[in-house]
This record gives C-alpha cells, structure tokens and sequence, in this order.
C-alpha cells in the first residue's frame, strides 16, 4: 500500500527518541509497502541525512519553518487556548505542502507521529492514523510536579491543551497507536483501550554484547542532553546519587555522555564526572562501562538508551517510571530504586561484585533479544494498516 508519513522532525541523525522509532518503523515498512516521507525540520537536513532514508521512500518532502512562524505560532496558540509546542511545529507552509501530497499521491494511509503534528492531517479527508509515541500530558505533568514559579504555571497551561487534543483525537482518526500500555492508561478516554500498543524495538545487529572492550568507565548515563528529563536525570545522579556513591568509593567515576548538553548539564562536570557532547558511535560507552543508570524522574514512553545498554550487555540501574515500559524483572535483568540511597546501594553493588555483575547483564541481553526486534515491534503496526485498508 501507499503510505504518506508525517513526522515533526526529519528522522535523522538518531539522537532522539521520535526520531529513531520513525526511522526505524520507516525501514521496517518499507519492506512491504510504498513509503513517501514529509517532515517538519526547524533545523538544515543535509544531503547525508536525505540519503539516509533514500532508499526506503519513494519522496522525501521537508518544510523548514522560520524562527519567526515558530514563535509566532506558538504565541498565536497561546492566546488561542491551544497546545504551545503544537503551534511550534505548525505552519501554513506545512499544512499546504501535506494536503498537495494527499491530493497528488492519493495515499492509503496516512500515518503521523505524535499529536505535535495533528493541525497538519486533522482535516484531511483520507485513513488517518495517529501514533501518540507517549503520552505528552503525562510527560509535562511530571514536568510541572518538578517544577516551580512561571515554569509550573506554563506547564500547567500545556499539560490541559494536551490532554484536551489526546481526548480528541479519538474522533480525528482512524486507529491510535502509543508506545506502552502505561502511556496509553494515563490518556483518560472511555476509549482509550481501543489505544493500540506499539512498542520501540533495538536494532540488534548494532547493540551486540559481542565485542570485548575493556571496562575502563565506572558508570555512564547516555541521552539527549537537551531533552529536560534527561536534564533532570544528570542533575539528580550527579547532585544526590553520586555524593552517597563517592562516600564509599571516592575514585569512581561518571560519565555523561549523549547529544547537545545544555549549560545546565555541562556545569556537572568535575574530577569525578566528564560530560561528554555527541559522539559518532554510542556502543563503546556501553560496552567500556561497568554500570549504566538511568535515574529518570520525568517523562514517559520507553527509554530507549536503557534497552540499547542492556541489549549491549551492561548491567543496569533505573527507576520504576523507566521500567513501566519496558517491563523487566527486578533483581533478574536490572536493579530498580527511586530514592538516591537505593540506587547508588546498586552501584555500589555492581561494582563489588563482577560475578553479580555478569549474571545481570547476561540476562539483561537475552531479555531485550527476545522481546525487542524491529521487525516483530513493526508488525502489529502493518496489520493495522491493512486492517484499515480491508474495511474500506
């Protein structure tokens, strides 16, 4: 079939969460079916990065919105009682661009990523499936509930716009996927168990454990260092679970490693921590680490730098919001704690003891091998589409 994707940002590089399980979901689909891509970029997609996804789409299509229509629309909305960060990625330009690929390609679904890019396909007159990827409001409601003064204020503002566009999508689309079962529980709809569950997969032929590198980090925590859980992550790790860590082990060492790190993350920097900007290839930061943490307190949807570290055999360390998604034992495949005391005692204890250690990240592996393949996290989204396609 024809399929016309929508996406709030062009899928590549893959530094960013939407932008993997797009690309991916992309490669996966494109197997089977006609692919034309359109992307919203506020930033320059190179030639690289089209080609990148050349060879599974019949057409790229990119609209560029000046800083001036972004702001502007994002103001516009405001005063408007609508979502702030969906008049960001709103445009004139945008919505004409996707409506002419409609009219021209007569697509038989088409398939948008999050509800950033709702105002570009809600009036189409055509299939249309929607995938959430996480649920946003719950995303800023943590974010308010960590927050204080004018920010809590418009985060507040944000999370009701969100939850009332999440409500409505219900009746603008055809069928509505999300990325974990706890994501689409904290949409608060009489329907939302009609939510499809389409979870993120690893590219297993990339994150392989086979590689023997030498375990010369101590522990290292991986993300878009611009992203404000990831912020609010290295802050917390570096501010209130390493003091408890350094208490008992002075030498060890923490690195931060991951794309764009704000001021905010690289003024953590110290003797005992490095921050290290974006690198070209993440896996030696796993394989070279003894832990990996992943203290999330905010956020929602499925982390994927955590599956990535265990499918690289790493043992690791994380919250309960962080496994919601993923859905691994405690104690078998990775440690859990949410307090500073209960995770830097994992460290602490992976450290001490190679053989737990091993065991831990052996099973972490196998868990993520067996559950967490592009191929079988893609299918349930194609029988959508057919689905869809037959009932026509």
């Amino acid at each position: 079939m024809k399929i016309l994707v929508v996406l709030p940002r062009f899928p590549y590089p893959l530094e960013k969460g939407d932008k993997l399980r797009a690309y991916h979901q992309i490669v996966e689909l494109a197997k089977t079916n006609e692919i034309h891509l359109f992307a919203v970029s506020h930033t320059k997609v190179t030639p690289e990065q089209r080609q990148a996804l050349q060879p599974y789409c019949a057409s790229i299509d990119v609209v560029h919105p000046t800083k001036f229509t972004a702001w502007f629309n994002t103001l516009r909305n405001g005063l408007r009682a609508k979502s702030l960060q969906m008049g960001y990625w709103d445009s004139a330009r945008a919505r004409k661009a996707v409506r002419n690929l409609v009219r021209t390609l007569q697509p038989d679904v088409v398939y948008n990523q999050m509800i950033r890019t709702v105002p570009l396909v809600a009036r189409l007159n055509v299939t249309k499936v929607m995938d959430f990827q996480d649920a946003l409001s719950l995303n800023t409601e943590r974010r308010m509930e960590h927050s204080r003064g004018l920010m809590r204020s418009v985060l507040h503002y944000e999370f009701k716009m969100l939850r009332s566009t999440e409500y409505n999508a219900f009746r603008i689309f055809d069928a509505l996927t999300i990325i974990a079962s706890a994501d689409a529980d904290a949409i608060p709809h009489q329907r939302s168990g009609e939510i499809h569950i389409i979870p993120n997969g690893v590219d297993l032929d990339y994150f392989t454990p086979d590689v023997v590198e030498a375990k010369d980090n101590d522990v290292v925590f991986c993300g878009n260092l611009q992203y404000k859980p990831n912020i609010d992550a290295a802050q917390f790790l570096v501010r209130e679970v390493m003091p408890v860590v350094w208490r008992q082990r002075p030498d060890t060492h923490l690195i931060i490693a991951g794309a764009t790190p704000k001021s905010a993350v690289r003024q953590l920097a110290s003797p005992n921590v490095e921050v290290v900007g974006s690198v070209p290839d993440i896996r030696p930061y796993y394989r070279r680490s003894r832990v990996f943490i992943a203290p999330m307190r905010i956020g929602s949807g499925l982390q994927n730098k955590i599956l990535e570290a265990m499918a690289t055999g790493v043992p690791c360390v994380t919250t309960p919001i962080a496994n919601l998604a993923i859905g691994a034992t405690p104690g078998t495949q990775l440690l859990i704690g949410e307090k500073p005391d209960e995770l830097a005692s994992h460290i602490i204890s992976l450290l001490s003891d190679s053989n737990f250690a091993h065991s831990l990240a052996g099973n972490a592996s196998q868990f993520v091998r067996t559950r967490f393949s592009w191929p079988a996290a893609v299918q349930p989204l194609q029988q959508i589409f057919d689905g869809l396609l037959e009932s026509k």
